[in-house]
């Protein structure tokens, strides 16, 4: 049985922020760029949620939900020091470490350097370490698997420790809303409702014709999920360069709303996964093979990079026009983001993924 723990620092930006700022302490804070301009926020205090402001929320409108609001422009090289603070601590005590960004890492404590049996005092250690190292907090999730412990690890925010154990994985994800699990995004999200899955023990227990119907080729790994099944390793690894998805139909598609829905769908997962590690995407591809197999790819990079499921969406909807998709027969097509970053590129277009919010069935 593996022990994989995910930390998850609590509004990062902001708090380092607040932590080299004692004059930010105790306001609502938002990290991000000019109000009067296309700013969104990076990152908000958890002062600032208690107004409804949230990373990705354009700054104009945060600024209205919180008149009080204290806007701090970015500092990336800061964030980036303190991040390698943090995962030299995690290095230390972990052999398997797996960043996700600069405040978020998947952890296998199976084997540690302390010798510590239970994960759970291995993520209590790390809380406290990292606490005492920088002065910020992190929430841990201690589960058997990767999906597991990044649910618990968003459970109670912000310094939070949840733990899902082996016998408490079928109670635990009973009541989970589908739009937690990893790859569903709003357009899935919005066909599972439609056809009646609305939690996990919908996806469990209906049969998997029907899920496919709903969800088309995810229906297999969405129902592992939902099971609480996970069998990816915790890898050390480079930052990823590319991530896409792609589909080849049983019927070829023929009509352009059917082919804009895949498209919009595809698109949407991408972001998901952009979100899950908090990465930005500067550059979108669509790929369209024709029924005579005659593959095409097209892509357009655009500054800032972004994680915005609509304007990714609306960017590969959009390449559509570059292709013959109206007037030729459609055997598969593909959406991938590539140019990654940590950071958007000019002005802050997303955030980090820690919202702080607790699951609605809490």
């Amino acid at each position: 049985m593996r022990k994989i723990l995910h930390l998850d620092m609590d509004a990062f930006y902001a708090s380092v922020e607040q932590r080299d700022n004692p004059a930010l302490r105790g306001h609502p804070v938002a990290v991000g760029g000019d109000p009067s301009g296309r700013s969104v926020v990076a990152a908000a205090s958890y002062e600032a949620r208690r107004f409804g402001v949230r990373s990705a929320m354009p700054m104009a409108r945060a600024v209205r939900m919180c008149p009080g609001l204290i806007i701090v422009r970015p500092d990336f090289s800061r964030y980036r020091a303190v991040s390698q603070q943090i995962f030299s601590l995690y290095r230390a005590v972990a052999p398997l470490v797996e960043p996700l960004a600069l405040d978020e890492a998947y952890l296998d404590v199976t084997h540690n350097a302390w010798e510590e049996s239970l994960a759970v005092t291995v993520a209590r250690r790390l809380k406290t370490e990292v606490r005492q190292a920088t002065g910020l907090t992190v929430s841990a999730g201690v589960a058997p698997n990767k999906f597991l412990a990044k649910l618990a690890s968003g459970w109670r925010k912000p310094d939070g420790l949840t733990v899902i154990a082996p016998e408490r994985v079928a109670a635990f994800l009973e009541r989970l809303p589908v739009e937690h699990l990893w790859g569903v995004g709003p357009r899935t999200a919005e066909r599972l409702h439609t056809h009646g899955f609305l939690t996990c023990a919908d996806i469990r227990d209906r049969p998997l014709d029907a899920l496919q119907q709903a969800a088309g080729h995810q229906a297999s790994w969405l129902r592992a999920l939902a099971h609480g099944h996970d069998d990816r390793s915790v890898q050390p690894h480079r930052p990823a360069k590319s991530s896409g998805a792609e589909c080849t139909y049983p019927a070829d598609l023929t009509t352009l709303p059917d082919i804009c829905r895949e498209v919009t769908t595809m698109a949407e997962e991408a972001a998901v996964w952009l979100a899950a590690r908090t990465l930005y995407a500067r550059t979108v591809t669509l790929k369209v093979r024709y029924n005579d197999f005659t593959t095409i790819t097209r892509s357009h990079s655009a500054t800032p990079a972004t994680r915005e499921p609509r304007e990714l969406a609306h960017r590969a909807v959009q390449l559509l026009d570059r292709t013959e998709v109206r007037h030729r027969p459609v055997r598969l097509l593909g959406v991938s983001v590539q140019n990654l970053s940590d950071t958007p590129f000019v002005a802050p277009r997303g955030a980090d993924v820690d919202t702080g919010d607790r699951l609605p069935f809490e």
